[in-house]
């Protein structure tokens, strides 16, 4: 049986991201720049069976779909297990994956058979050298694969991310989108965030919506607005080129959508994110493993959906002197505040 929450502002429980590792085999800049981290203990981490358990609850509170992520979540073993597990959760419509694509070409037609319906790839550059820069990894190639082989799995259409951030990868906007299209893939630029890892954020790095725009409009004509779903909570705002090719753009940072937001954000460890900014969040493991009954474990996350008045992006736009949201002592402190432990 579903009964559907609504927070103060009427956003519904909707979607919900499993972080099922804070590892990742990556380092890019706006995530992970350091070269050590404080790991999440081994102990800690929720096991398959505690969330399929969570999630199943997150479903009869009206939860539809989820989305797995880390950290990298291809680096956590027998992933399709998982996947296999949601899908006896009958309320769950859509089960998809972000990955950053380096262990994905191998895996991809075991997880569609598993019953993933989608996957989101991040790609920021086309060009191999700049990856190693800007991520210390030379798999540029396995990641490229990676998308083409999720794309002939049947996981599609395959959506690419690209974080937009200046001095980095400006000059390859149109490349992106052009290498998207060739891929049979949907583009979606995200404006480069000032979460979690992005310790030297700074607004003149934010690559804007408006700026998107105008750099596609010149190479492949004018961008049109595509009409949003009735009932529509995605992130990323939706447009088409004369020649009928769709994108997107999250616009976190300029134009944040915090009034449509249905998502929360469960960590490996069971820590539960009303919003991607929020300073702390609800321990889900403790009462977990603590013997509460899904009654129990039901009542917390309603009682918290409820009373939920997030709204973390548009309370950063208003900020003064906007910066980086943490310093280094500050996510030292917590590691549940970096992005690669919470999930994008």
């Amino acid at each position: 049986m579903t009964h559907s929450v609504r927070d103060a502002f009427a956003r519904p429980l909707g979607s919900l991201r499993l972080s099922v590792t804070d590892r990742c085999n990556l380092r890019c800049r706006y995530c992970m720049p350091e070269t050590d981290y404080t790991w999440l203990p081994r102990e800690s981490i929720l096991t398959f069976e505690e969330l399929t358990r969570l999630t199943r609850i997150f479903a009869g509170l009206g939860a539809t779909k989820v989305r797995l992520t880390g950290g990298e979540p291809l680096l956590r073993q027998d992933l399709d297990v998982l996947v296999r597990s949601l899908r006896t959760i009958p309320q769950l419509t859509d089960v998809a994956l972000t990955t950053n694509g380096v262990l994905l070409a191998p895996a991809a037609r075991e997880l569609r058979a598993a019953g993933l319906d989608r996957v989101t790839v991040s790609l920021d550059t086309l060009r191999p050298e700049r990856l190693v820069s800007f991520a210390r990894s030379t798999r540029h190639a396995d990641i490229v694969a990676g998308i083409r082989a999720a794309r002939d799995a049947g996981l599609g259409p395959v959506k690419i991310n690209s974080v937009a951030v200046r001095g980095f990868n400006e000059d390859e906007i149109g490349d992106l989108l052009e290498f998207a299209r060739a891929e049979q893939a949907e583009l979606r630029y995200i404006e480069y965030m000032d979460v979690g890892g992005a310790t030297q954020w700074s607004p003149a790095d934010v690559i804007s919506r408006e700026e998107i725009l105008a750099r596609v409009g010149a190479r492949f004509g004018p961008p049109a607005p595509v009409q949003r779903d009735n009932g529509s909570h995605a992130p990323a705002e939706r447009y088409v080129l004369p020649d009928g090719t769709v994108f997107g753009i999250i616009a976190s940072v300029t134009a944040p959508f915090c009034r449509d937001c249905d998502r929360s954000r469960i960590t490996a460890d069971g820590t539960w994110l009303l919003c991607l900014y929020a300073d702390d969040g609800v321990d889900l493991r403790e009462p977990l493993r603590g013997g509460a009954t899904d009654a129990e474990l039901a009542r917390i996350i309603g009682e918290g959906w409820s009373a939920r008045r997030d709204r973390g992006a548009e309370m950063r736009a208003a900020s003064p002197g906007r910066a980086a949201l943490h310093s280094l002592t500050s996510l030292r402190a917590d590691p549940r505040r970096e992005m690669h432990t919470r999930g994008g």
